[in-house]
């Protein structure tokens, strides 16, 4: 699933650190918003948000609502549709609702039974109705990370299958007091979902990530709240039994007893970052069991596509993801509906609006552009991974994609943030694009909390393809940065993942406008370019990419 609540805090700290924007600043910005592009942003808003189309939830009647609409502006345009005659793409999923037993048995030298939600999580993407670890022989891997790229092998010469794998969040790099990997910015390595992957590449039976808040990023009660429950993964054809049985957290202070029962006493995250690590046995036991509920169903991306001029067999790919969380009791002061206005109705109304422009400009761009709006961001960034497995148009043909999720809805800014920012080239596209207006483009204040791996662009990336993740700043051009960060604060505190995120006609949609029209800009100058964009030196996505190319 996503977390992306770290991510939107993350936004506000964003901000370029300027008192205010300056005069040249603010006239700039009101002479380059679009006020009939922000216009149509907030017609599109205001559908999407609507109570009829029910939080816009996939598998539900609210699914069937909005991507009707999105087909059909799609169509109203004149854009083909993109999927081999289609304006849809399947994607199937399963529901899988785990239960894991209260507790969890560790034998051995660190005897001791830890509980379900408060001393650990455990899930499974294997597609059974029932499973168990017994006895699994724990073995602690580092931080669970093979990546050549930076001379790191946590798995050297340990040989893990059958047994479970206890391994540290983010990677050696976080607060490091050499430099190792890319410091404090968080790289792939570091994110849980690599973790799990990984120790599934290795043959473990489990794999358990040790939670530490400031490594994290988030509390133990994200975990409980996050990681429990019924998840949606997209099907495979051997029902996930390539993933490890169990995946799943243990709290940090029964990670520490784990460790000591092997004779490890120091700082976990400084033992596991000497160059001379080892993996080694714990000395101790798991087992746990698992009973599952299983739920089949299709749910669907929408796309449509612009024929290029000259090269249509290049592709600029827009991207934004559709869906919500529905309805959910009990209602929040007498509202179910959590019909996700800014998250992520907004992108939708973007891309939407960036369609608009391109059919209506006088020229065709040479290359051809791609609107893609994807299911169950939500639920783990799922509608996007299946396309980035189950491509409609070649990777190594795709240009770039351009992703837009949760845009303000305070006005115009004169600062853009770029989630990432330091990854590709796309940053140098945004940079050169604000330069006339003096606007500031600025990164992450937070590196390593791992935003640029929460979203949907990441699914792009993860397969090579240079993705841009863009977003209007908090430095508002007429009530200044302590203004537009108080905003970002009230969203993330009042409105973010709540029934309270709803359209209003009060939304200032002049900030979206600025922001779309500047994705569309480089939208633009790709699609009529011949070069593609790559991956900065030390990207751990530029092998990749330049792979894909050669093929």
């Amino acid at each position: 699933m996503k977390i992306k609540s770290i991510a939107f805090i993350a936004l506000a700290g964003f901000a370029a650190f300027l008192a205010s924007c300056t005069s040249d600043q603010k006239k700039e910005a009101a002479t380059a918003t679009d006020t009939a592009l922000a216009a149509d942003i907030k017609q599109h808003i205001a559908v999407l948000a609507n109570d009829s189309l029910l939080g816009r939830k996939p598998f539900t009647a609210g699914e069937d609502k909005t991507i009707a609409y999105i087909s059909s502006q799609f169509k109203k345009l004149g854009l083909e549709p993109g999927n081999n005659g289609s304006y849809y793409q399947d994607v199937p999923m399963v529901e899988i609702g785990p239960a894991a037993a209260p507790t969890m048995q560790i034998t051995g030298k660190a005897a001791m039974d830890v509980k379900n939600t408060i001393d650990f999580v455990a899930a499974t993407r294997q597609e059974l109705p029932s499973l168990e670890l017994k006895n699994s022989p724990l073995v602690f891997a580092g931080y669970g990370i093979v990546a050549p790229e930076y001379k790191w092998n946590d798995y050297a010469g340990l040989d893990v299958k059958g047994k479970t794998v206890v391994v540290l969040v983010n990677d050696p790099g976080f607060k490091a007091p050499e430099k190792l990997f890319k410091g404090d910015t968080m790289t792939y390595y570091g994110r849980w979902t690599y973790k799990y992957e990984e120790a599934a590449r290795q043959g473990a039976a489990g794999v358990l990530i040790v939670h530490q808040t400031e490594p994290a990023s988030y509390g133990w009660q994200v975990i409980q709240n996050s990681f429990t429950g019924s998840k949606l993964y997209l099907t495979q054809a051997d029902k996930h039994m390539n993933r490890c049985k169990v995946e799943g957290w243990l709290s940090e202070e029964s990670a520490k007893k784990l460790l000591a029962g092997a004779g490890i006493t120091e700082d976990m995250r400084a033992y596991a970052r000497k160059k001379d690590f080892k993996g080694i046995p714990l000395n101790s036991s798991v087992s746990v069991s698992l009973k599952n509920k299983l739920k089949y169903s299709t749910s669907h991306n929408v796309i449509a596509t612009l024929k290029g001029s000259t090269a249509p067999g290049e592709y600029i790919l827009y991207t934004a993801h559709w869906d919500h969380f529905g309805v959910k009791m009990p209602a929040i002061k007498g509202d179910s509906i959590y019909n996700g206005a800014v998250d992520n109705a907004s992108g939708v109304a973007a891309i939407l609006a960036v369609a608009k422009k391109f059919t209506q400009g006088k020229d065709v761009p040479n290359r051809s552009i791609v609107f893609l709006a994807v299911t169950a961001e939500e639920q783990g960034l799922l509608g996007s991974e299946y396309y980035g497995t189950h491509p409609v148009y070649p990777l190594n043909k795709t240009v770039a994609d351009l992703n837009i999720d949760a845009l303000s809805d305070f006005g115009e800014t004169c600062d853009f943030s770029i989630t990432g920012k330091g990854q590709n080239d796309l940053d140098d596209y945004v940079i050169a694009l604000t330069k006339p207006y003096g606007w500031t483009v600025v990164g992450d204040k937070t590196p390593g909390s791992g935003s640029y791996y929460r979203s949907d662009h990441f699914n792009f990336a993860k397969v090579g393809v240079p993705a841009l993740d863009l977003h209007n700043g908090a430095n508002s051009i007429t009530k200044g940065e302590a203004y537009g960060t108080e905003q970002l604060k009230e969203y993330n505190d009042n409105r973010y993942h709540q029934p309270s995120d709803n359209y209003s006609d009060s939304m200032n949609t002049l900030g979206m406008a600025q922001t779309t029209d500047l994705m569309y800009k480089l939208g633009q100058q790709l699609g009529n370019e011949s070069t593609f964009p790559g991956w900065k030196a030390g990207s751990e996505f530029k092998a990749i990419r330049e792979k894909s190319m050669k093929n």
